[in-house]
């Protein structure tokens, strides 16, 4: 299909970080979506709907029957070489976790999308960051980890659409962008990414080799799977994934600095979390107290090495999060001892607002440092 809407001018929008990313996904070439309908993401789905994508680009959007269903299109589309992602919500990539686990060991390249919400359990439709956990660490069973993308801006989940496809087909492995659901339902200007041609059958048999596209009369079967009943080849397989994540670790890390260079203490904090940190920072800064922000953009690969070299720099951290504390037992981890790193943070679908990270600096590190 040809693309009749393809342009090469900038297109700035006012939308939600959810529609931010449908519109993303038909741009850089998604094809296939599926997945099932969620809040605080739903709109991801809606808008590739409302687009009908499969008369301009010829993307596939299809709405399964269930979440372990939608995982499971995603798998099979993957072996095929094809461009192919689902979002859910926090629930709903609970459901997810065993098909995400197989298209890690298969070593397949995908997009996952979990606009956070409240839990544990059905818990609220409010916006959360308790699936720090499940989604860096890789929430299925087994040894393995994600990409993982944590946008803070309706810009950052288009630009992170296009990123995320580019680092899981270079590395052959899903890349999930971890949103929550204030990102997902605000509005805000975003500048839309030109559109990129989808491969043909062709590019996708030079590009990505390994697909399973048919068996040409001089091609040798191709076949994918995640199973080996031997011991000595799944911890081979396992040993190949480590080493793809140390890569990955070396080369990818992103983040992103706030009031940093005479910091004598660091608040960190990710997504929402980050942009109200970003205004308790100045308000401490108007109080005289040297405050900085350092956000992490991929949660993994995590910023390990430049929160190791803060250590030595300032007086104290704050973690922020939307949970009970997640990443600040990464953030201890990064800095080993060497500096005191305290947590405040929100349950249940409440956003912390910046007085209170305000007063939990100056309780919890300033009054101690």
């Amino acid at each position: 299909m040809s693309n009749s809407k393809k342009t090469d001018k900038e297109e700035v929008r006012l939308m939600k970080g959810n529609e931010a990313i449908a519109h993303a996904a038909i741009r850089c070439g998604c094809d296939g979506y599926f997945g099932y309908p969620i809040t605080p993401q739903s709109e991801i789905m809606e808008t590739l709907m409302e687009q009908e994508p499969w008369n301009t680009t010829g993307m596939v959007v299809l709405q399964a029957e269930s979440e372990t269903s939608s995982i499971n299109m995603v798998y099979g589309a993957a072996c095929c070489g094809k461009k192919s992602m689902t979002s859910s919500s926090s629930p709903g990539v609970s459901l997810m976790q065993e098909g995400i686990s197989y298209i890690a060991c298969a070593e397949l390249p995908c997009v996952i999308v979990n606009v956070m919400r409240g839990g544990p359990g059905l818990g609220t439709i409010q916006p959360s960051q308790a699936d720090y956990y499940q989604s860096v660490k890789g929430g299925g069973h087994g040894d393995y980890k994600l990409i993982t993308l944590a946008p803070a801006s309706v810009q950052e989940m288009a630009d992170h659409t296009v990123l995320a496809f580019e680092l899981a087909f270079k590395y052959c492995t899903p890349a999930l962008i971890l949103a929550d659901g204030v990102i997902g339902q605000m509005m805000e200007k975003v500048i839309l990414p030109p559109f990129q041609p989808r491969l043909t059958e062709d590019e996708i048999r030079k590009n990505t080799p390994w697909a399973t596209l048919g068996k040409p009369a001089n091609r040798k079967p191709n076949i994918i799977t995640s199973l080996s009943l031997e011991a000595e080849e799944m911890e081979a397989i396992n040993l190949r994934l480590q080493a793809k994540y140390r890569e990955i670790e070396k080369n990818e890390v992103m983040f992103e600095e706030f009031s940093c260079e005479d910091a004598e203490y660091l608040v960190v904090a990710f997504g929402t979390s980050a942009r109200v940190c970003q205004k308790a920072v100045e308000m401490a800064r108007s109080e005289g107290i040297k405050a900085g922000l350092l956000r992490p953009i991929t949660l993994f690969p995590f910023p390990t090495i430049a929160l190791s070299n803060y250590a030595d720099k300032v007086k104290g951290m704050l973690t922020v999060e939307m949970n009970a504390g997640q990443m600040v037992d990464d953030v201890r981890l990064a800095v080993n001892g060497r500096v005191p790193v305290e947590f405040y943070g929100r349950m249940g679908g409440i956003v912390p607002a910046p007085d209170e990270v305000l007063e939990a600096l100056k309780t919890k590190i300033v009054k101690n440092n």
